[in-house]
Parts: structure tokens; sequence; C-alpha cells
């Protein structure tokens, strides 16, 4: 997470799904299901792709260099990376 905007959270999650600038969410393993699939919705009306992390929230915490949990991660800019490639 160098470079590019992201956001950490549920509530900026459906706030930036609401708004349309959102480009890809990812939510955690753990996620309670009712949450999950009411992202899923919000992601489906406003088309933007989801992704399922395997691991927990600890572990997608740790993947953003965090040291705290974080449950879903909302990319709004990819920067240089190429994380919304689909090849």
């Amino acid at each position: 997470m160098k470079s590019g905007k992201s956001s950490l959270g549920y509530k900026s999650t459906l706030k930036t799904l609401r708004n349309g600038k959102a480009k890809l969410v990812i939510i955690s393993g753990n996620t309670p299901p009712l949450r999950k699939s009411e992202i899923e919705y919000y992601a489906m009306l406003a088309k933007t792709s989801v992704h399922h992390f395997s691991g927990n929230n600890v572990d997608l915490g740790t993947a953003c260099g965090k040291y705290f949990r974080v449950g879903t991660l909302t990319i709004l800019d990819a920067g240089d990376s190429d994380i919304l490639k689909t090849e």
C-alpha cells in the first residue's frame, strides 16, 4: 500500500460504494454473513468487483501493513500497482 488510495473499514466501504468511487472491495474471510451480503449487494449496484480474502481480518490488516484488524478494504485508486488487472 505504497501508492494509490484505499479506505479501511465497513462504514467507509459503504460510503465509497454509494458515491461510486470504489474500484475493488476486499472482504476478509471471517466477516459476518449479513455484513458480507450487504457489501456484495452495494457492490453489485455500483458495478464494483468484490474479492474474498482467504485469511481472517487480522491477516488482512497485516497484509495492509497495519497493526490492527481490517474487515474490509476498498481500493479507490490503484496507483502504480496492478491490483485491478484481471489477467
